[in-house]
């Protein structure tokens, strides 16, 4: 067993290897990256995990004669539309991510560059909302093309758009519905959009310094991983309930106002509509904001490299 002089030793040395954790901690989280990351990196995310988004709108615009789990829907996508039917509307997500991630993202880091490393729990959710709502009112209009887009299919023919892409789908709607289309179920998407910010950025921003902070774990994918698995859960359980009102919002052909929207899914169905699509939509967020980390720091590493930071 070592003296005092030994075990001061090594307590020194642990307290200089943390000091120096801490130093390239603040010197990495210090770098300005290019807004555009969050949004190149969730369209490559969406590419992933595109048809368990299908799925999840599928089941929860679905009728009464559809399959009510997600083998079921899975397997009739498959059977009437072939594999090429589960990337159903892939060009409209796209868009979406390409302006509201953008969007979001680029808010985020902004704002958490100006608030520092130390920034508190708070003040992060605060920053991932607000950031949130305002990349869900500029993506809004992709958003209703995604959502019309990936359930065109499953409606009868009579009722079906068949937009040939998202561009086809934004002259459309704009020709037939006015510019006010784009705006179509803006208030339960920029809802739902402020809530999944705050669960995947400042969830994972928070999990991620708790983690390099009191584990022995380094800033590697496995610490990633970890902390976008829990940002994908979080984020899954609490947008499951805005992201049935938006669907529906987008979906309809009526004009309805969000508590009307409510107070009929409600009636109609209880209150097992918070939770319809919860299985689809955690199997999506999870993975895909898995994925969405995965790739943003894939392209901070590699930015880092070509500016030798």
């Amino acid at each position: 067993m070592g003296g005092p002089a030994e075990v001061s030793a090594k307590t020194l040395r642990t307290l200089n290897n943390q000091t120096e954790k801490n130093k390239q901690k603040r010197k990495t989280s210090s770098i300005r990256y290019p807004f555009w990351f969050g949004g190149t990196a969730t369209s490559m995310a969406a590419c992933v995990t595109h048809p368990f988004d299908l799925i999840q709108v599928r089941l929860q615009t679905r009728t009464a004669n559809a399959p009510q789990n997600m083998s079921g829907t899975f397997l009739k996508i498959l059977k009437s539309e072939g594999p090429f039917g589960l990337y159903s509307g892939i060009s409209a997500s796209v868009l979406r991510q390409l302006t509201y991630s953008t969007v979001r993202f680029g808010m985020y880091e902004e704002m958490k560059q100006r608030a520092g490393p130390d920034a508190g729990f708070p003040l992060v959710v605060a920053m991932a909302t607000s950031s949130g709502f305002a990349g869900g009112l500029a993506g809004n209009f992709a958003d209703v093309l995604n959502v019309r887009m990936q359930n065109d299919t499953a409606l009868p023919l009579h009722q079906r758009r068949n937009y040939k892409h998202a561009l086809d789908g934004l002259i459309r709607m704009t020709r037939e519905e006015g510019v006010v289309s784009w705006f179509r179920g803006w208030l339960p998407n920029c809802s739902r959009a402020a809530a999944t910010t705050a669960g995947q950025l400042a969830t994972y921003d928070t999990v991620k310094r708790l983690l390099l902070d009191n584990t022995p774990l380094e800033d590697t994918v496995t610490t990633q991983v970890l902390a976008s698995f829990v940002a994908g859960l979080t984020t899954a359980t609490v947008t499951n309930p805005i992201d049935v009102i938006k669907t529906r919002a987008m979906s309809s052909k009526e004009k309805q106002g969000m508590l009307e929207l409510i107070r009929n899914i409600s009636r109609a169905e209880g209150v097992r509509w918070i939770f319809k699509g919860w299985v689809p939509s955690f199997l999506r967020q999870g993975p895909h904001t898995i994925c969405i980390f995965l790739f943003l720091e894939m392209h901070r590493k590699v930015y880092r490299q070509l500016r030798g930071l």
